[in-house]
């Protein structure tokens, strides 16, 4: 386990709230964490290889002022929560596809957090919860995001979005399993290597705000505030390198 720089991790997401060990504190963090960290996969086209490894995501996201996809972004997180004297669990999931079916396992990395409660902990998966959910199933959790619930189906528990006139949206899957971070490895390097592999298709970077969602999207700049939605075609490599730097805090 590498030792985090708690307070350089804290300043990199701009929380200077309290640290106790309880749920106000982890909601408020895992929010913060998702306004100033974004969901990015950009190093793939730079061909620069993502890793598994726990120093070289937080320095990353620490020190180079970084983002990243799931691994690196909940890889970082567990690692500040552990320090901060959470206990943090590990979890593989499978993200849901279009056509019903689901992703292999390792799919995703989202995280458990034991506290007088259990908490599902997820600040990789871009567009979703805000805030910690509550393991427990069935019930439906109001989030500042939409309105979220968890299925339980034998040994595996199923995270489901309301949509508005379509009923439950599925995004992931996962099992209770402990997991260690290099168990994820395998498809850290499909993610970034394959062609079938979303990440490899198109090059994005995007993070919640308070309003809604700023995301850059190959040279598509979308920002949805208060559910209303615009997009524009940025004109030059200029202006989305200035875009990069002005809204995501990100110099390549």
């Amino acid at each position: 386990m590498t030792v985090v720089d708690i307070p350089a991790y804290l300043e990199r997401i701009a929380y200077s709230g309290a640290t106790k060990r309880d749920s106000a504190t982890l909601r408020a963090i895992h929010r913060a964490h998702l306004f100033t960290v974004p969901f990015e996969n950009l190093d793939i086209a730079l061909g620069r290889k993502i890793v598994t490894d726990e120093s070289k995501i937080l320095n990353k996201i620490i020190a180079r002022r970084r983002g990243g996809f799931c691994y690196e972004l909940n890889g970082g997180f567990a690692a500040l929560l552990r320090e901060l004297g959470f206990q943090v669990t590990l979890l593989s999931a499978r993200v849901a596809r279009p056509n019903d079916s689901e992703g292999p396992e390792f799919d995703h990395l989202a995280l458990r957090i034991n506290l007088e409660e259990s908490w599902l902990v997820d600040v990789g998966f871009g567009e979703s919860f805000l805030e910690p959910l509550h393991l427990e199933a069935e019930t439906e959790q109001v989030d500042p995001a939409g309105t979220f619930r968890l299925v339980q189906d034998a040994d595996r528990w199923h995270v489901q979005r309301a949509e508005p006139d379509s009923g439950w949206k599925a995004q992931y899957s996962f099992s209770m399993q402990s997991r260690q971070l290099e168990e994820f490895a395998a498809m850290c390097h499909y993610h970034q290597t394959s062609p079938e592999s979303h990440f490899t298709q198109n090059s994005i970077c995007s993070r919640a705000t308070p309003e809604g969602r700023i995301t850059l999207s190959g040279m598509k700049l979308i920002v949805t505030a208060h559910g209303q939605r615009k997009e524009r075609t940025l004109a030059s490599q200029e202006e989305w390198t200035a875009t990069l730097r002005e809204e995501f805090g990100i110099r390549l």
